[in-house]
C-alpha cells in the first residue's frame, strides 16, 4: 500500500504543475481579493472537481477512452480549442480597477461556473486524470491499494490547490492586484496556447497515422 500511495502521490502532483486554465485562474483569485476566505470557494470547487475526475479514473473509466482511440483523438483536439478559447479570454480578460468591481463582475456563482468549466470541461484535465492516472490504477489489483493510490492523489490536489492561491495572496500584495492578475493572465494565455499548438500537432500526426 505504501508503494501504490507514493506512486500516485508522485504522478498526481507531475500531472498537476503545469499552469493552466485551472492552475492560473486560483492563483488569480488567490492575488485579487484583500480576504483570503473570497478565494476558497474556487480552490473548493477545483479540489472537489480534481477529486471526483481521480474517483472515476481509479474506477477504471480510463478503459473507455483507451478502447476507443478517435475518442482520444476527437478529446485532444476539443481540448486544443477550449485552451485557444480559454487563453484569449485570459488574454483580454477584463480588468477591474478595484476589489468592489471585481466582487460585482465575478460573483460567487460565476466563480464556481468558471472553476467548474476549467476543471471538468477542459479534455486536457481529463485526459490526464482520467487516462494516466486510470491507467497506473491498473497496476493495484486489490480495493485496499487503489484506496491508497487514489487518496494520494486527491490528497496532492487539496494541498497544490491550496498553495496555488496562497502563492497567489503573496504575489498580490508584492506588486499590487491589478498589475499582478494582468501579469499571470498574459504568462497563463501564452502557456495555454503553446499546450494547444502541441495537441494540435499531435492530432494531426495520429490522423496521419490512421490514414496510413
Amino acid at each position: 500500500m505504501t508503494l501504490a500511495f507514493t506512486h500516485g502521490f508522485l504522478l498526481a502532483l507531475a500531472l498537476i504543475l503545469p499552469l493552466g486554465p485551472q492552475n492560473s485562474f486560483i492563483i488569480s483569485q488567490g492575488s485579487t481579493y484583500s480576504r483570503y476566505s473570497r478565494a476558497l470557494p474556487v480552490v473548493i470547487t477545483a479540489a472537489l472537481s480534481d477529486t471526483i475526475l481521480i474517483i472515476l479514473a481509479v474506477l477504471g473509466i480510463s478503459a473507455l477512452v483507451t478502447a476507443l482511440p478517435l475518442l482520444k483523438e476527437f478529446l485532444t483536439a476539443l481540448g486544443a480549442a477550449f485552451l485557444i478559447w480559454m487563453g484569449w479570454q485570459s488574454w483580454h480578460g477584463r480588468q477591474l480597477a478595484t476589489e468592489d468591481e471585481i466582487l460585482t463582475y465575478w460573483t460567487l456563482k460565476r466563480r464556481v461556473i468558471h472553476t467548474l468549466r476549467a476543471s471538468l470541461l477542459n479534455p486536457h484535465a481529463i485526459l490526464d486524470t482520467v487516462v494516466v492516472i486510470g491507467g497506473g490504477a491498473i497496476l493495484y489489483p486489490s480495493f485496499p491499494e487503489k484506496v491508497a493510490y487514489g487518496s494520494a492523489a486527491i490528497i496532492v490536489s487539496w494541498l497544490w490547490f491550496f498553495l496555488l492561491s496562497l502563492l497567489g495572496r503573496w504575489l498580490g500584495r508584492l506588486k499590487g492586484r491589478l498589475p499582478t492578475l494582468t501579469w499571470i493572465n498574459r504568462i497563463s494565455a501564452g502557456i495555454m496556447w503553446s499546450i494547444a499548438a502541441r495537441y494540435l500537432l499531435q492530432v494531426s500526426q495520429s490522423l496521419k497515422n490512421f490514414a496510413g
